[in-house]
């Protein structure tokens, strides 16, 4: 929001919704993010950016001047972190982009449902499909 922190993503496909509770509580809705490969990422000022490790397997960064959710990211990748999972609000143009699945679905609130024919994976999906053990899982 501020402009502090800027980047230029080079590729990025479709995006994803998450449904997940924490997700719902950091971004005030359902998590509406692009996956933007870790070397295909330049960013500016990386300095103005903070973490929250919201897991023991992933955390949150955002904007250390205004506050601004940026993005996700998975505790999986070639630097010890995953691609981006970059909030679509952030793009410049969102327009034209696909939505291809929606994660934690189970957990998705009554109140609003995502129209199309897409994967709508529950929270043992999710889970499995990123490798993620928890509670004995």
């Amino acid at each position: 929001m501020c402009g502090a922190v800027r980047f230029t993503a080079k590729s990025m496909g479709g995006f994803g919704v998450c449904h997940c509770e924490q997700c719902r509580r950091w971004a005030g809705s359902a998590l509406f993010a692009v996956t933007v490969p870790v070397a295909d990422m330049a960013i500016e000022n990386a300095g103005s950016i903070r973490a929250f490790r919201s897991s023991d397997w992933a955390s949150r960064e955002f904007c250390g001047t205004c506050g601004s959710v940026l993005w996700y990211r998975y505790d999986k990748g070639v630097d010890g972190a995953g691609d981006y999972e970059v909030t679509i609000g952030l793009l410049d143009d969102a327009c034209g982009l696909v939505l291809e699945r929606e994660i934690f679905a189970d957990e998705k609130p009554d109140c609003w449902a995502l129209q199309g024919d897409h994967p709508r994976m529950t929270r043992a999906e999710t889970l499995t499909k990123y490798g993620v053990q928890v509670d004995g899982a």
